[in-house]
């Protein structure tokens, strides 16, 4: 059994949004945090939960502006700044209610792309975060067509809240045909992305990427090999490019976007797993030796 609660919190400009947190029965040893992805909402990590609640983790997971049952114009922010302080106000929230646990901060396709941005960002707050996860991180090329593209990038400065359906493609997200009609039948979920957030994401993917030789934290990518919505050679160069020791890289060849709903999500939970638990023993039991794992195709 879990204790679960729903709740809102301010964001930037003082806007409402959506959180939900589990917790176990017993001492809570560590929290989750979960940044979604495009379209998507906190209600996407059930595998997940379940599989940590018991391992005394406390899961949270809000729903970023413009998605889920947080307000906001689906798909559309005005600048990334504002998912950047959404994420800050998330955290001192998570602080607040548990002080004193560690936190590691879990970032899915674009979510792990303001979680990359805000650990950049925010280089002061380490000893806020304990380690940094993401999942098929969107920081090259995605499967959104040219023609889409450019049309954000053409209407962002006139009309920045001009939306187009994203064209990604929904059968990218998992090989679990159960997992796909779930998807398909999400009132929750949207398929928008507004011109203004296409620009914004392009330029804080070139900032992360420009700047991920300043990395500092204890980092894990997790890619499907056969993702096809966020292609996975994005995250190996930006992880090839990260010059801080404790990094760990592991590609799962045939897997898709959504590896936590995937068929094979047991083994990525069970990698993930090893490495909070390896990244709970103590920060200074790693005493500055160097973990550079990755797992080829």
């Amino acid at each position: 059994m879990s204790h679960y609660q729903a709740d809102t919190f301010e964001g930037a400009g003082k806007l409402k949004l959506y959180y939900q947190s589990w917790y176990p029965e017993e001492k809570v040893k560590a929290i989750l945090a979960i940044v979604h992805g495009l379209g998507a909402h906190s209600d996407r990590y059930d595998n997940l939960i379940k599989h940590f609640i018991p391992k005394q983790y406390a899961i949270y997971g809000f729903d970023l502006r413009g998605h889920g049952r947080s307000p906001g114009q689906r798909g559309y922010i005005n600048g990334w700044s504002e998912f950047r302080e959404d994420l800050r106000a998330f955290l001192e929230l998570i602080k607040t209610q548990n002080p004193g646990k560690p936190i590691f901060l879990l970032g899915h396709s674009l979510g792990s792309v303001i979680v990359l941005d805000y650990a950049l960002r925010y280089p002061q707050q380490p000893s806020t975060l304990q380690g940094v996860i993401t999942l098929a991180p969107a920081l090259g090329k995605v499967g959104v067509s040219k023609t889409r593209l450019l049309i954000g990038k053409l209407l962002s400065r006139i009309w920045p809240r001009f939306t187009l359906n994203t064209g990604l493609d929904l059968s990218g997200g998992s090989r679990d045909e159960k997992i796909l009609a779930a998807y398909a039948q999400d009132s929750l979920r949207h398929t928008r992305g507004s011109a203004r957030l296409a620009t914004e994401f392009f330029a804080t993917v070139d900032w992360v990427n420009a700047h991920a030789s300043d990395w500092q934290l204890p980092l894990l990518i997790l890619h499907g090999g056969a993702d096809r919505v966020t292609l996975p050679e994005g995250g190996k160069i930006f992880y090839q490019r990260v010059s801080y020791s404790d990094k760990s890289r592991i590609e799962y060849p045939g897997a898709y976007h959504e590896l936590q709903n995937d068929l094979n999500y047991q083994e990525v939970l069970a990698d993930l797993e090893n490495w909070l638990e390896r990244h709970l023993t103590s920060k200074t039991a790693l005493g500055g030796e160097s973990i550079n794992l990755e797992f080829p195709m």
